[in-house]
């Protein structure tokens, strides 16, 4: 089956909506999922401005896979507290949304290029339940998740982003969940931003704004930056599959940019559709 017949399956079997914006957010430490922070109080404020999506489609960093990009399609996806030494009222949250496992199984041949395949053993990480508790806290919009790929190279995420964008016209919102820079091995506790995360952080959003995605997808052209921002990748290709969903009719907008502990970026960022109803 030809792409173009899988959008055309996948158009059939949602209805048509206005096109839905896409998200990134940069989630930072699982604490602000407990505690009253900027952070917090933006993806309310945030979560009350979306439109109600018909599902959420969640590119997080902690869902990490080699050679293959799993889509999770459990009908009811456990919360996963994949992170240690933090207090216990944080373990004994949960997020009960459903899944979406009939839009995952379509997913998973729209993605069939990029060795997708179906997975009924994740659930939601905290990339994805720390901030959707925020967005959505009654829990009432189905989601599932898609993994990353740490095998495949910065273009590759940008085109699986392009591939899912179809799905903005169904009712589907992406949220990719991260940070535009993530080094823990510099952080520095009440610290002053370090001169790289500022630097690395300001590049990001100028080229972002100016829809230079191959800039941003370059490994070797951002040399010792991107390494400094981010000693493992991980944080940051959520960033780029969101920006490859996007397309120029979208209006971008900042939230949070900020760092964080000196050497965490909490930029987050908004790229909102056409307001005109699909047909």
């Amino acid at each position: 089956m030809s792409t173009a017949q899988k959008l055309q399956r996948l158009a059939d079997s949602l209805p048509p909506s206005d096109r839905m914006p896409l998200v990134f957010l940069g989630h930072g430490s699982p604490m602000n999922a407990l505690e009253d922070t900027p952070y917090s109080r933006a993806w309310t404020k945030l979560g009350k401005s979306l439109p109600r999506p018909q599902a959420i489609l969640v590119v997080s960093a902690h869902w990490m896979t080699h050679g293959t990009t799993l889509v999770d399609v459990s009908a009811l996806p456990r919360t996963i507290h994949d992170f240690y030494g933090f207090p216990q009222p944080l373990y004994e949250m949960k997020y009960p949304a459903h899944g979406a496992p009939e839009l995952a199984r379509e997913v998973v041949s729209l993605l069939a290029s990029h060795h997708a395949e179906e997975d009924d053993r994740w659930g939601l990480d905290h990339g994805a339940w720390t901030v959707l508790n925020f967005l959505y806290p009654e829990a009432d919009v189905p989601v599932f998740q898609v993994s990353i790929d740490m095998t495949r190279d910065l273009p590759e995420h940008l085109e699986i982003g392009r591939t899912l964008s179809a799905l903005r016209d169904r009712g589907v919102l992406i949220l990719g969940s991260g940070n535009v820079v993530h080094n823990l091995r510099a952080m520095r506790m009440g610290g002053r931003p370090q001169d790289f995360a500022v630097e690395f952080d300001t590049l990001f959003a100028d080229r972002l704004e100016a829809r230079d995605f191959g800039k941003l997808s370059d490994r070797a052209g951002l040399g010792r930056l991107l390494t400094m921002a981010h000693p493992s990748i991980d944080h940051y290709l959520p960033a780029l599959t969101i920006a490859g969903a996007s397309d120029a009719r979208d209006e971008l907008t900042f939230m949070t940019d900020r760092i964080d502990l000196g050497s965490v970026a909490m930029r987050s960022f908004v790229f909102h559709g056409s307001k005109t109803a699909a047909a």
